[in-house]
């Protein structure tokens, strides 16, 4: 069973996208689809993310759920990524689930420089036998920086490493994983209720190729989108958005089409 490169250069990303926080009433900041913002959810304020991407080359598709929550203060934030792939050939499943605790080392706010560090626990919940996950526990870290450039443009900038110890592949076969992610958007506040996007990633992500051994799958991809908001008077905003990921340089052709839709509300007393 041969995978499309750009599946396990996205299920790499899987914890990184969408870290939402409103910048004015009304109003979006982020809610971005590959690229990892800088600003923890708000105190009082969950968020619940669904995506789902098709690759063109294979009719394999990726659809994740993600629920962030606050822990007491902006400060803090535990979230959780869920991903539940089909892969032709196989039975369709669920993947690694990634626990990720987020700290808000600077800033919060989208008028502000900001820096939220992520480290992320990669649970073996897919199946390694169904090319669904590692079948190992792994972690990953992510440094997020955010930097408005203006009123209406601010660009977000991403660099992380992942490791995974003795994963396996679909024979079983087991050896130490390692990959690296970079990636940048900018993000072009048209309206607040209305915006465009812009976004690279680059991946380079280990898999094993037999005992002990393994080999890099890498991944270059633009990611052009727009997102809009839907809000509502109890509180509830709504932003869809839609995207198309092109593979650029070596991975040209490795393309996929990719759909967001963010739920955000109050919870509790704020």
């Amino acid at each position: 069973m041969r995978l499309n490169p750009l599946l396990p250069a996205l299920l790499a990303l899987l914890p990184l996208a969408a870290q939402e926080k409103p910048q004015e009433p009304g109003g979006i900041s982020d809610n971005s689809f590959l690229i990892e913002e800088a600003y923890n959810q708000e105190r009082g304020i969950v968020q619940h993310i669904f995506t789902w991407q098709r690759f063109k080359a294979e009719g394999a598709w990726l659809g994740t759920f993600t629920q962030e929550w606050p822990m007491g203060s902006q400060t803090h934030q535990f979230s959780f990524t869920a991903p539940y792939l089909h892969i032709p050939g196989t039975p369709n499943g669920v993947g690694d689930v990634a626990l990720n605790y987020r700290w808000q080392a600077l800033g919060g706010d989208p008028k502000d420089l900001s820096f939220s560090p992520r480290l992320s626990l990669l649970l073996p919940t897919g199946d390694e036998k169904k090319g669904r996950g590692a079948g190992s526990l792994g972690l990953q870290l992510n440094l997020p920086l955010s930097v408005p450039l203006s009123e209406r443009v601010v660009t977000h900038w991403n660099a992380g490493v992942t490791h995974i110890p003795k994963a396996k592949n679909e024979l079983g076969e087991q050896a130490d994983l390692a990959g690296f992610n970079a990636g940048a958007s900018a993000i072009w506040n048209l309206h607040p209720e209305f915006n465009l996007m812009l976004e690279w990633v680059h991946t380079a992500q280990d898999v094993v190729a037999g005992p002990g051994l393994k080999t890099r799958v890498t991944g270059t991809y633009l990611n052009p989108g727009i997102r809009w908001a839907h809000n509502f008077e109890s509180g509830l905003q709504i932003v869809p958005g839609i995207a198309y990921t092109h593979g650029v340089g070596a991975s040209r052709g490795d393309n996929a089409v990719f759909l967001y839709i963010s739920f955000e509300h109050p919870f509790g007393r704020r």
